[in-house]
């Protein structure tokens, strides 16, 4: 029986203004060609309307291929939380909050109230979906979301042979039915077209510069804005940061034998972030559920769950399901990714360590689930994440074809980086069949550009999705950056983490322009295990809403949350 959607994302109610059609003459760039400086004619405005708690929503209009600005246009969905001081506003502030595929307009709504009030009283806080997702014009390859569902594999990742085989079925019959069904938007999704939304949106909110914040993926389309727009950045920042090389065509010959997830190298991020968590439940004593050789405990619990999937029942549907050493491999991902809830987490690990009932173990997912922020009421009814992410991915990225070459990929990973390899070599897999029409207007490179302001890189030291040698990468590249570094754990580090060093230098610079000086390197407060500060608990619900914005599918499905 087709799950309902009572556990998918929070419904926003959008009053969506459309504006007149607007003459634009900003011109696509060809892959690694050098950025336009020319700017798009005097834009109308933006017709805000009201859309409940203080927000304005609006719906504007952009071409749907910038080689042909005065041709078919698509729609930007877009929200803001006018500043609360107009008389010292500054500008607006654009967040991304990653995926990709992730709705701005939904984090905006959940996030912008917490963020800290110097920015709430300078800033209009904005956020919007990009092409193809949401409540943008959206990519959607079949007629239903149950239907979206119904081709993903039961599994997370492959771990078997006959497992690769069912794997690349699914990704055929995706790209397939995106390829049929899936109209103009499908070759149009790059990150590049994205910041050229972005660079109009600038211009209709009326600001001379952008100040920009970007999560995760985020971080993709902060470099590509700040190398196709060197001169209109006023305050970038960067969080969670992936390394735009490996991001496109990875080095050498890498594009042709390494597979995106591989070349990012998130399965180190993951590997090193969970040492961390055995080194802190371990130190935590009764303070973690798995305390007294967590690492020995996890690793022999994977072992079982091979042979032996465990049994949970969810106490919202009633429904049976099983974890497997697969599923236990994507949850894990997705919990170290929030140290707030590694307690929750360690709970689960010792609740199947001990061979609890199904019905225990469903209410300990489900609460994991929901401090994700995955157990919202539904949006709409056909959310399109299932699309959305290898819409924008596969745009972007340089990939084997060649199914033997991943998992050929696939065997060396696993080999380097353990446990992890698996699951992120096969992340992108999809890209291997997805139509070649797709991403005609993507851009290469290079990511070198000097920028007329510099660009604040954040990056965790701990992050098991970016791991912190994106963002030394990423600030070697861009001659006019600054590195932030954060000696803690977790995926992103601004806001969500609770870490009053790092919020309080980014803050300062997207209000001033501020750099922190050279080396800063912020360490964090106490142990995820331990009592949390005050910033970390008021945070908590915003850094879900962050979090469940970039949460891979596969982690969805693990923990049934689709």
């Amino acid at each position: 029986m087709p799950r309902t959607l009572s556990s998918g994302r929070i419904r926003i109610a959008l009053a969506a203004a459309v504006t007149a059609a607007l003459s634009v003459t900003l011109l696509a760039l060809p892959a690694s060609a050098a950025p336009s400086t020319a700017s798009p004619a005097a834009p109308p405005g933006v017709a805000w309307s009201a859309c409940r708690d203080g927000f304005q929503c609006a719906t504007v209009k952009a071409p749907l291929d910038y080689d042909n600005p005065s041709g078919a246009k698509i729609g930007i969905s877009v929200i803001r939380l006018p500043a609360a001081q107009p008389g010292r506003r500054i500008g607006s502030l654009m967040i991304n909050p990653g995926g990709p595929g992730g709705s701005g307009v939904e984090v905006v709504r959940g996030i912008a109230k917490y963020l800290p009030l110097e920015l709430r009283a300078r800033f209009d806080i904005v956020g919007f979906d990009p092409r193809g997702v949401n409540l943008s014009t959206p990519l959607r390859c079949f007629n239903t979301f149950d239907e979206a569902l119904a081709v993903l594999p039961p599994f997370p990742f492959p771990d078997l042979p006959r497992e690769e085989q069912i794997w690349r079925a699914s990704d055929d019959q995706l790209a397939a039915a995106c390829a049929k069904h899936g109209g103009a938007i499908l070759n149009h999704m790059s990150t590049a077209d994205v910041a050229r939304d972005m660079d109009l949106l600038r211009g209709l909110v009326g600001d001379q510069k952008l100040n920009y914040l970007g999560f995760s993926y985020g971080s993709v389309l902060g470099q590509y804005y700040a190398n196709l727009f060197p001169s209109r950045g006023r305050t970038v920042v960067i969080d969670g940061v992936l390394d735009p090389i490996a991001w496109t065509t990875g080095r050498g010959q890498e594009a042709r034998t390494t597979p995106l997830g591989t070349r990012l190298g998130s399965a180190d991020g993951s590997r090193r972030t969970l040492d961390e968590f055995f080194r802190l439940c371990d130190a935590a004593g009764p303070d973690c559920a798995l305390s007294g050789n967590a690492s020995g405990r996890y690793a022999a619990l994977g072992e079982r769950l091979r042979g032996h999937p465990a049994t949970i029942t969810d106490p919202f549907s009633g429904q049976t399901f099983t974890v497997t050493y697969n599923d236990l491999i994507a949850v894990t991902v997705g919990a170290l990714s929030a140290p707030f809830i590694w307690p929750d987490f360690a709970g689960l690990l010792a609740d199947l360590e001990q061979q609890l009932p199904p019905a225990v173990l469903g209410q300990r997912v489900a609460t994991i689930r929901a401090r994700l922020g995955l157990a919202a009421p539904a949006q709409e009814e056909y959310p399109n994440f299932v699309e959305s992410y290898p819409g924008v991915t596969c745009s972007d990225s340089v990939n084997p074809r060649s199914f033997s070459t991943w998992q050929s990929a696939d065997d060396r990973a696993e080999a380097r980086y353990g446990r992890f390899g698996r699951f992120w070599n096969w992340d992108a897999s999809v890209c291997r069949a997805w139509p070649a029409t797709a991403g005609q207007d993507r851009y290469l490179g290079p990511w070198t550009a000097r920028t007329a302001s510099p660009v604040l890189v954040v990056g965790n030291y701990f992050d098991p999705r970016t791991p912190y040698q994106g963002a030394v990468a990423a600030s070697k590249l861009l001659p006019n950056s600054r590195l932030l570094s954060y000696a803690g754990w977790g995926h992103t580090a601004y806001f969500g983490a609770g870490n009053f060093c790092v919020d309080s230098h980014v803050t300062r610079y997207l209000v001033t322009g501020r750099v922190p000086a050279a080396g800063t390197v912020c360490q964090p407060e106490g142990s995820p295990f331990g009592p949390l500060s005050p910033a970390s608990r008021s945070n908590a619900e915003a850094a879900a809403a962050l979090q469940a914005a970039s949460v891979p599918t596969a982690v969805r499905r693990a923990l049934h949350a689709d």
